[in-house]
C-alpha cells in the first residue's frame, strides 16, 4: 500500500497584495474539496524564526539572509515535511520567492540567495501574487507601515519588477509557478483558480510493509 505525500504551496508577494486573506480562502477551498490542509508562514513560529521575524528591522544584508534561511531549513524539518508525509498540504505565507526579492532589495547576490538555499524543499506549485504599484501603496498607508522596507516610496514598484523577475527564476529551476494579478479579483475568485492549478499529488515508491522472508533452499 502507498501514501499519497502531500502538496506543498507557497504564497508569496508584495506587501499589500493579500496574502493572508488569500491563504484564509484558500484552506476554505482546499478543504472542501476534501484535502487536509495545514497553514504556515515564514519566517516560522520557532525560536529562530521568532527572533528573525523581531529582528528584522535591526538586521541587515547577509546576515539576515542567512537567518531566514537557518529558520527555512529548520522548518522544512520539523514542520513542513513531516505534515506532507501524513498526506496533509502545506500552504506557507511566504517562502523562496520573498527571499529572492527581499533580501536582494536590501543588497544581497542572487548567486548568493539561491547558493544558500541549494538544499530546501521545492514547493510543488509556487504562487506569487501580484498588483499594481500604487494600489500597494495605497494598502500599506491604509494600514501603516510594518517593515523598514515601507518607508521607502519607490519599494512597491521595486518590489513587483522583482517578482516578475523571480517568477522567472523558478520557473528556470523546474518549479511550477502561477502569477496572479489580486488588483479587481477577490481572494475567494483567487483561491479557485489556485486550487484549480494544483499538481497531483505524489506518490512515493511503495515499502511492501511485512517484507517475504527467504525461503531455506
Amino acid at each position: 500500500m502507498t501514501r499519497r505525500r502531500g502538496l506543498f504551496i507557497t504564497l508569496d508577494g508584495p506587501s499589500g497584495v493579500g496574502k493572508s486573506t488569500t491563504i484564509d480562502a484558500l484552506q476554505q477551498e482546499m478543504t472542501e474539496r476534501g484535502m487536509a490542509v495545514r497553514k504556515t508562514v515564514e519566517p516560522s513560529t520557532s525560536k529562530i524564526g521568532t527572533f528573525t521575524r523581531e529582528n528584522a528591522n535591526t538586521i541587515h544584508g547577509y546576515a539576515l539572509a542567512c537567518l531566514v534561511a537557518a529558520d527555512r531549513y529548520a522548518h522544512i524539518e520539523h514542520e513542513i515535511m513531516p505534515f506532507l508525509d501524513t498526506g496533509d498540504t502545506v500552504i506557507c505565507d511566504r517562502y523562496i520567492a520573498s527571499t529572492l526579492v527581499l533580501q536582494r532589495l536590501d543588497g544581497v547576490p542572487l548567486e548568493f540567495l539561491l547558493a544558500l538555499n541549494a538544499d530546501i524543499l521545492m514547493p510543488d506549485l509556487a504562487v506569487i501574487l501580484t498588483a499594481s504599484p500604487g494600489l500597494i501603496a495605497e494598502r500599506i498607508a491604509q494600514r501603516g507601515a510594518r517593515h523598514r522596507f515601507h518607508l521607502d516610496p519607490t519599494m512597491p514598484g521595486r518590489e513587483v519588477d522583482l517578482y516578475t523577475e523571480t517568477a522567472q527564476t523558478l520557473k528556470a529551476m523546474n518549479v511550477k509557478v502561477l502569477v496572479l494579478d489580486s488588483s479587481q479579483a477577490t481572494p475567494t475568485d483567487i483561491a479557485a483558480r489556485i486550487a484549480d492549478a494544483l499538481p497531483a499529488p505524489s506518490v512515493p515508491s511503495a515499502i511492501p510493509p511485512n517484507p517475504p522472508t527467504p525461503q531455506e533452499p
